[in-house]
């Protein structure tokens, strides 16, 4: 088979990583790619966003399978125009990619299916939000309800603040259209974790849970970001929480989909926190997770390529997926100045070295200049360490990273922490 995989970052070459290893593989190409997928198949200049730009490369190389990365192109409808010119594509339809793309479209399903989340308020007019501030206690929850490159949710201590970021979303447009819809939230308290699920439409083969690290300093300190980290199983958790979210969140989330004529086939991530009154919704993404995709698929033991066509084909044939025992932990180096504006084209060194010390490297923000491989956007690197456990694991991953230099890098260092402290005490 060849196969097309759309996007440039850490997740999609942990991707390309895992379906490299399917023997059905042929050929792999990349559009737009990075410095490591390139060692993986060939890249080719085609951005993520040009969807009419993908649809001839597919059809001038015959891709049988086209892999969607990125939500921004899932929203846009890409798979739609794919199916359209019968091009096998795996991830949600427009329509279905809503369950991402519309906050509000995602509390509509939870609602009707009774899927455990926080309360919430639609509000279309900077009026109605600034009032609707009243039904609700600090700390405030804001969202905008569109995409916004995962920066469209405030958690704001004051009244003030609060309203303050309902001003930059509805009147100052700061993330765009969509910030023209807001969500006030309930504000929830727990352990914040991540299952996703492989749908073929009416079922749902789930994953082991994962726990990401937003903040960018050590301590779940600073900014939030796309994520500095993460790592799965996740041991100091109550057991059987995949087993719950395929019951109350997943199934019924794909069950509501079905009904109301939006299918879902994809992957399905459910972003939960487990609260004092059990476990609760924060959002679903259309999508693999970035990064817990690069702690999820080096577990991963079946075919990602068979389960793709599955997903999007004859349905799935087996129960259940195979995952090894082994613990992963992914650590993110960064560029100097992330998640607020940092320089780009600065060398990387130790690459080499750093996978000779037994870790994975997945690129995120990198290119090719020449023979050099340089910096080219704010998560950079994904360094994962693989072992039978979470202290092995992170030790593995810590020491690859010790190989790894470039102007400016820095990194949490406290990844898996939660994990590592109940370990040891």
């Amino acid at each position: 088979m060849k196969l097309l995989l759309v996007g440039s970052g850490g997740r999609e070459h942990a991707l390309a990583w895992k379906l490299k290893e399917s023997p059905h593989l042929t050929h792999l190409f990349c559009a737009p790619g990075n410095a490591g997928m390139a060692r993986l198949g060939t890249c080719v200049p085609i951005k993520a966003d040009d969807i009419t730009g993908l649809l001839a490369f597919a059809h001038d190389m015959h891709i049988d399978l086209t892999v969607v990365g990125p939500e921004a192109p899932l929203a846009a409808g890409i798979v739609d125009v794919f199916q359209k010119e019968n091009l096998p594509v795996f991830g949600p339809t427009r329509a279905a990619a809503q369950i991402e793309a519309s906050k509000s479209f995602a509390k509509t399903i939870m609602r009707r299916q009774g899927i455990p989340t926080a309360a919430a308020k639609r509000c279309t007019s900077l009026d109605m939000a600034l009032k609707g501030l009243d039904e609700f206690q600090p700390p405030y929850v804001i969202k905008a309800d569109g995409l916004a490159a995962g920066k469209g949710v405030t958690i704001a201590p004051t009244r003030a603040e609060a309203e303050g970021a309902i001003r930059e979303a509805m009147e100052r447009k700061v993330f765009g259209e969509a910030g023209n819809l807001v969500l006030l939230e309930e504000h929830l308290d727990g352990e914040e974790v991540t299952v996703f699920g492989l749908s073929d439409g009416t079922r749902v083969l789930a994953m082991p849970a994962a726990q990401d690290h937003k903040r960018v300093f050590d301590g779940d300190r600073g900014p939030n970001t796309g994520g500095m980290g993460a790592y799965s199983p996740v041991p100091h958790l109550p057991g059987g929480i995949v087993e719950e979210a395929t019951e109350k969140v997943l199934m019924p989330a794909v069950a509501g989909m079905a009904e109301q004529g939006t299918p879902y086939r994809g992957l399905l991530y459910a972003g939960l926190i487990l609260t004092t009154k059990g476990m609760k919704v924060i959002e679903f993404n259309c999508r693999f997770g970035d990064p817990e995709t690069q702690v999820i698929l080096p577990r991963l033991e079946d075919d990602l390529l068979l389960l793709m066509m599955e997903s999007l084909g004859t349905g799935f044939k087996r129960d259940k997926l195979s995952f090894s025992d082994d613990a992963a932990v992914c650590v993110v180096a960064a560029s100097g100045g992330y998640p607020g504006s940092y320089p780009s084209g600065h060398v990387i060194h130790g690459l080499e070295e750093a996978e000779s010390a037994g870790a994975r490297v997945f690129h995120a923000g990198t290119a090719l200049d020449n023979d050099e491989v340089r910096t080219a956007g704010g998560r950079v690197l994904n360094v994962v360490g693989v072992a039978p456990t979470i202290e092995e694991a992170a030790a593995r991953a810590y020491a690859a990273l010790e190989k790894i230099s470039f102007e400016g890098m820095h990194y949490r260092r406290d990844i898996a922490h939660r994990a590592l402290r109940r370990t040891t005490t």
